[in-house]
């Protein structure tokens, strides 16, 4: 994948980026309710993967704030131009693998490409590709519609960002809302940025309302 190195004579966050980079715990996240009530009904009409559409609204979200395309390698930074996903798929025994996809794709090429990889991946278990380190990790609890999370990290300057979902579920108006939570590295991301995923996010989603 192709990134720039970020200029750290230059960088304004220098003094954040050290200080978190110090801390035992350096990560940052939160749970929002997120309203996916046309995006469901986008899927259910074209009989398509909530899952995968999802997971395509998602990653296009995250593309969309340069701070989350950014992984510590080093003393420094470096910034990708595109990150693909490393996602969960559930086996037939109760176990999981870990299945790559790039997402700036036409959603047909996209829903196909899933397809393939879903066939393939299977072999692979739990062992991340070459290019581990541009990806984003997702994850899912279709079972919960839970409140928050805690997620596993690596620690240290591991930075992928971390997004996960929960079971969605129709409040009292009719509106269908799942638990969306994403954890990101400190030293790269504050909380403005969660929040322009969040944004972002739910554009990405606003935009199948115009293809019901």
């Amino acid at each position: 994948m192709a990134y720039r190195m970020i200029d750290m004579a230059h960088y304004k966050r220098r003094a954040h980026f050290d200080y978190f980079r110090s801390l035992a715990y350096p990560y940052v996240g939160t749970t929002v309710s997120v309203d996916v009530t046309e995006l469901l009904s986008y899927c259910k009409r074209q009989q398509r993967s909530f899952y995968l559409t999802f997971l395509h609204a998602a990653a296009l979200a995250a593309d969309s704030v340069p701070e989350l395309r950014q992984r510590i390698r080093g003393a420094g930074i470096i910034e990708y131009s595109e990150c693909p996903t490393s996602h969960v798929e559930l086996l037939p025994d109760g176990a999981y693998c870990y299945c790559t996809l790039h997402h700036h794709l036409p959603l047909d090429e996209y829903y196909a490409r899933a397809e393939e990889a879903r066939k393939s991946c299977a072999h692979n278990g739990i062992t991340e590709d070459s290019d581990a380190e541009s990806q984003y990790f997702i994850s899912t609890l279709p079972w919960l519609h839970y409140s928050a999370l805690i997620q596993p990290v690596a620690g240290g300057d591991e930075s992928n960002p971390r997004i996960t979902w929960g079971k969605y579920e129709a409040n009292e108006k009719g509106r269908v809302l799942m638990p969306v939570s994403i954890l990101a590295h400190h030293a790269l991301a504050d909380g403005l940025q969660i929040a322009r995923f969040y944004s972002n996010l739910d554009a990405e989603i606003q935009r199948f309302q115009t293809l019901l």
